[in-house]
């Protein structure tokens, strides 16, 4: 007897699939071509990430186009009660008949209720009654769609745990086998360093919790500014952060321009900071931020079996001592000349500054005072 192309599918090629739209949207091509009046689906994997709770893919059958839409809560912590957007999504379709399966059991019909724990959940909006056959495709599909689910929930776990304890580019090499002593890779980017400064004075005066709290808050108003304008944190360092803005799907006067944008942000971010803790009694958070373009080597270096990912090279070495120009200046930012030479972006010439280790003297900016 021949299986419908469906099953046949799920059974020889669905294990290989790297990502959850391709699955969804391959499968429901396959159901279709078995003949099932299909409107679109959804498919819902739990996330154990600090802030996404659980990612769902909606695939729309007329277009084919799939997009991805997030559930955000907290890792470790209760969740509360929340509607199922792939449900929604699909009776929004305009049909109201949804056929929900959670793998590996099937249940059919309608609830909002949000996926059991850990569970994958895939779900379909037909386009018509289905007819008793297509019913039982439907439940088979979704027992034989157990399995290759389980693999993409398996995968799914690892990529979210690793792009939060390594970033996004550092868990990419990481996924792709990279697990030993080599080169690295060449970027080409903007680099940004800053760090907090007295921390280790202030932090003898705090409270543990307190000192977390304020790394925290920190790392926010940095972070958040770098990743609103196109950026990558790349590696956080006690209380100093290294992040690049890549030169490549745009330009390098664009990217110089978006870091730029990114530190303005951040630190008006922490001007907010020190305004609100000002009122609660708290010590506010100096810090020094710099900005340079230029080339960095990233790559796995460490012993042979305890391995980290650093950057290293010129354009590191003189942002890093950029930076370190910011107390003596009395400026929280600092830019060299080779960002300034490809932005618009209106800055304060500070002269020429010798750089510690630093062979040819660096022009130095800053940005207007707020």
């Amino acid at each position: 007897m021949r299986l419908p192309s469906a099953l046949a599918w799920l059974l020889d090629v669905a294990s290989t699939v790297p990502r959850p739209d391709h699955f969804l949207a391959a499968l429901g091509a396959q159901l279709i071509a078995d003949g099932l009046p299909l409107a679109g689906g959804a498919l819902t994997l739990s996330a154990p990430h600090p802030i996404i709770a659980r990612r769902t893919w909606l695939w729309r059958a007329e277009t084919g186009a799939v997009i991805e839409a997030l559930g955000f809560g907290f890792l470790g912590q209760a969740q509360p009660k929340q509607g199922n957007v792939g449900h929604d999504w699909l009776v929004g379709l305009g049909t109201g008949l949804v056929l929900e399966h959670v793998a590996g059991p099937a249940r059919d019909g309608l609830t909002s209720e949000g996926p059991p724990s850990n569970s994958p959940v895939l779900g379909w909006a037909l386009s018509r009654p289905r007819t008793e056959t297509e019913s039982e495709l439907l439940h088979q599909a979704a027992r034989f769609a157990a399995a290759p689910l389980a693999v993409l929930a398996a995968q799914s776990t690892l990529s979210a745990l690793l792009e939060a304890y390594l970033g996004r580019r550092s868990a990419a090499q990481v996924l792709a086998g990279r697990s030993r002593r080599e080169t690295g890779e060449i970027i080409h980017a903007v680099l940004l360093y800053g760090d907090l400064r007295g921390f280790t004075e202030l932090s003898e005066a705090m409270p543990p919790q307190a000192v977390v709290a304020s790394l925290d808050a920190w790392f926010d108003r940095v972070a958040g500014a770098v990743h609103a304008f196109g950026g990558e944190v790349l590696k956080f360092i006690g209380d100093g952060v290294l992040a690049i803005f890549p030169i490549g799907e745009r330009s390098r006067s664009a990217a110089c321009d978006a870091a730029l944008s990114a530190v303005g942000a951040a630190r008006a971010g922490m001007i907010h900071l020190d305004q609100v803790g000002g009122r609660q009694g708290l010590a506010p958070l100096p810090f020094g931020m710099a900005l340079h373009v230029g080339d960095m080597l990233w790559g796995n270096i460490g012993t042979a079996d305890r391995l980290d990912f650093t950057a290293i090279g010129p354009a590191v070495n003189l942002v890093s001592r950029l930076e370190g120009l910011c107390k003596p200046l009395s400026r929280s930012v600092l830019v060299s000349g080779a960002v300034a030479a490809e932005t618009t972006t209106a800055l304060i010439p500070l002269g020429e500054h010798v750089l510690r280790g630093i062979a040819e003297p660096c022009a130095v900016f800053t940005l207007p005072d707020v």
